[in-house]
């Protein structure tokens, strides 16, 4: 009987899991990681978060007192604030044209808005630039209220953390009417009650449509796009605000009409012609930097020179009422600081009844021959001195061919005669043999940030550069070549003589320059005034200065140091018109050696202590903070900043760079 064959244990048959039940796992373990590392930077950044507390002052700030550095009260800006109003007492139109522009769907987000931070994104990388955010008006009351505003990934989380708690502990409304009482509106106005006044002369309540979308305008850039500034660029901004309104929904076209577009500034002129706004205006917009938004009155002692101040902005409007008609100058402005970047005395323009706009920190004119010194300096940094030869004679080739003045040409000159006489193909042809590389990387080391145009007209001052940028880079040179930031806010107290902030003065400086190339070029601008161009400029003490005059007589400048005072004049008109006859070597120079001769002996040499060497990647700026001592455990950070039972801290923290350049 033949035996049965046993039948061998099938293999069983194990299913893999599907791929969307594979997915579905790989997502519940990526939201659990992502969860724990959320939580881990929400734990890391909350822990420095200041006090927050339910009984926080969401208003606006007190009265601000600004004083000159002999005491002397300069400005007073507590009575640009108008009365806190709600939402409820505002025109829908006023609060459209606001939504529209900063956050179209504030009612509907928690605070964050994702789709708001995604266009953002789309927005800045199709412009390849950054043109848009993605903050939520709960995002910018929480950056106002408690933290500083500088660009950084921290300062960001903490920010949205804060904005989450704002949105549980206030309704809506009570966000935005505390957004819109202390919102910077320009010319030391805060709040749209204060700024509609100042601008209208009227309640904010009254506005018509033009005016409210001019108002809201001015949230992007409160000096670029003011009405007493340039109302051309503030109608167009106000377009702009409209248009948004009509996309958003708020309004149609059809409510667009004659009688809802009337815009009159019955108070054009501001609030008086004092010249000493320009510089309070600039220390008030640079202050929550420094001292964050506390509610309670400030006063602010700063370095201004007030007799030092007075004469600058005295010889420079006789300067211009006494110019020939011809001459066609109708601004100007001075601008003196000492070698460690203390500002002495800011003269923004003619009148600042007539407009508020500082043209010596705002405006980027064309330098001309002011800027040659940093082409030499670089020379002198690549070896060259200033007995070495150069050949002035008319360029023959290339695309750039520019002339001497007069069409006059020496021949083989040495560097130093190349700069006291300004000449132009001298300066270029040096500029070709150290490479513009060399000079652009130059003028960064001593401050100028403003972007370059990297062709040879640079050397020829072809590029906008601020009058205060010009005074950093001229500064460097005259201090050995320490960097420096200009500055003006030496102390902040409150009312009770509490401080605030106090700087420091800074226990180190780096060293951008070698001693010896600053030593060589001071000597060749000595010869500007002694032999040179500059020879109105003469005083009876050592100085170094260049002229500078733009391309159609547009701009004339001086620019000058001791070892006590750098002093900058500039002259122009705001259209960019050119003027007639005037140079820098003729009045500017002459209202730079009156300014000159009085600031001199009124000021001490500044000394520099221990130096730290210059590095191409430094991104610290040599300069102290003032930063609250951290409180807690992250524990109980988060226990008092969602239950409410803490106190406003705010945290001074200086801004040092050139973003806002008043610290």
């Amino acid at each position: 009987m033949a035996k049965k064959k046993k039948k061998k244990p099938s293999k069983k048959v194990v299913k893999k899991p599907s791929i969307f039940l594979r997915l579905f796992r790989w997502c519940i373990a990526l939201a659990i990681w992502g969860g724990l590392i959320l939580g881990g930077i929400i734990a890391w950044y909350a822990k420095d978060l200041p006090d927050i507390t339910q009984s926080a002052t969401f208003e606006r700030r007190s009265s601000i007192i600004v004083k000159a550095h002999d005491g002397t009260e300069l400005e007073r800006y507590g009575e640009s604030k108008g009365q806190n109003l709600q939402v409820s007492d505002l025109p829908p139109h006023l609060i459209h044209a606001v939504l529209a522009t900063e956050d179209r769907r504030f009612y509907s987000h928690y605070g964050v808005d994702p789709w708001g931070i995604a266009r953002a994104m789309v927005t800045n990388a199709v412009n390849r630039r950054f043109v848009q955010g993605g903050s939520t008006i709960t995002q910018q009351l929480a950056k106002n209220l408690f933290l500083t505003h500088q660009r950084k990934l921290k300062r960001k989380i903490q920010e949205a953390i804060l904005a989450i708690w704002l949105e549980r502990e206030l309704s809506k409304d009570e966000i935005l009417s505390a957004y819109m009482n202390r919102v910077y509106l320009g010319s030391g106005t805060y709040g749209f009650e204060a700024a509609a006044q100042l601008y209208f002369d009227k309640p904010a309540s009254d506005v018509n449509l033009r005016e409210a979308a001019v108002l809201a305008g001015l949230l992007k850039a409160p000096s670029k796009y003011s009405p007493h500034n340039n109302l051309d660029l503030a109608k167009k901004r106000s377009d702009v605000v409209l248009k948004s309104m009509i996309n958003a929904g708020f309004i149609e076209e059809s409510d667009i009409t004659n009688k809802t577009l009337t815009l009159s500034l019955p108070n054009k002129k501001g609030k008086g012609g004092s010249n000493t706004r320009y510089f309070t205006d600039w220390v008030v917009e640079g202050l929550d930097d420094l001292v964050g938004n506390p509610d309670m009155d400030m006063i602010v002692e700063t370095t201004l020179d007030s007799a030092l101040q007075k004469k600058a902005q005295t010889r420079l409007v006789q300067a211009i009422d006494n110019a020939d008609d011809m001459h066609f100058i109708s601004e100007g402005a001075v601008l003196s600081m000492r070698p460690d970047g203390a500002i002495l005395a800011m003269v923004g323009g003619y009148n600042y009844g007539n407009s508020q706009f500082n043209r010596s920190t705002q405006a980027f004119r064309s330098p001309g021959s002011a800027f040659k010194p940093i082409v030499f300096l670089a020379a002198l940094k690549k070896g060259w001195t200033p007995s070495d030869k150069i050949m002035d004679s008319p360029i023959t080739s290339g695309e750039y061919r520019p002339k001497n003045f007069a069409d006059q040409y020496l021949g083989t000159v040495d560097l130093e005669t190349a700069l006291s006489k300004s000449l132009n193909t001298a300066t270029v042809r040096l500029t070709q043999e150290i490479g513009i590389g060399s000079v652009l990387k130059t003028a960064k080391q001593v401050g100028i940030i403003s972007p370059l145009e990297r062709d040879l007209s640079l050397a020829l001052g072809s590029s906008g550069i601020s009058m205060i940028e010009m005074g950093t880079a001229y500064a460097t040179i005259s201090n050995g070549g320490h960097r420096i930031f200009p500055y003006a806010i030496s102390r902040v107290t409150d009312n009770q003589a509490r401080v605030l902030y106090q700087r420091k003065t800074p226990k180190t400086y780096q060293k951008m320059l070698d001693t010896d190339d600053a030593r060589q070029l001071s000597h060749m601008m000595r010869s500007v005034i002694n032999y040179g161009t500059g020879r109105a400029a003469k005083l009876p003490f050592p100085a170094q200065g260049k002229t500078g005059t733009s391309q159609g007589n547009r701009d004339a400048w001086f620019v000058g140091y001791t070892d006590r005072v750098v002093s900058i004049v500039w002259l122009g008109n705001d259209d960019n018109s050119p003027m007639r006859g005037v140079t820098g070597g003729g009045l500017p120079a002459t209202i730079w050696r009156d300014v000159m001769a009085f600031a001199h002996p009124r000021h001490q040499a500044t000394a520099f202590p221990s130096i730290e060497p210059y590095r191409e990647d430094a991104q610290t700026h040599g300069q102290g903070s003032n930063q609250n001592k951290k409180d807690g455990g992250f524990s109980n950070m988060l226990n008092r900043l969602f239950s409410g039972d803490a106190k406003i801290k705010p945290k001074p923290r200086p801004k040092n760079d050139y973003s806002n350049l008043n610290q």
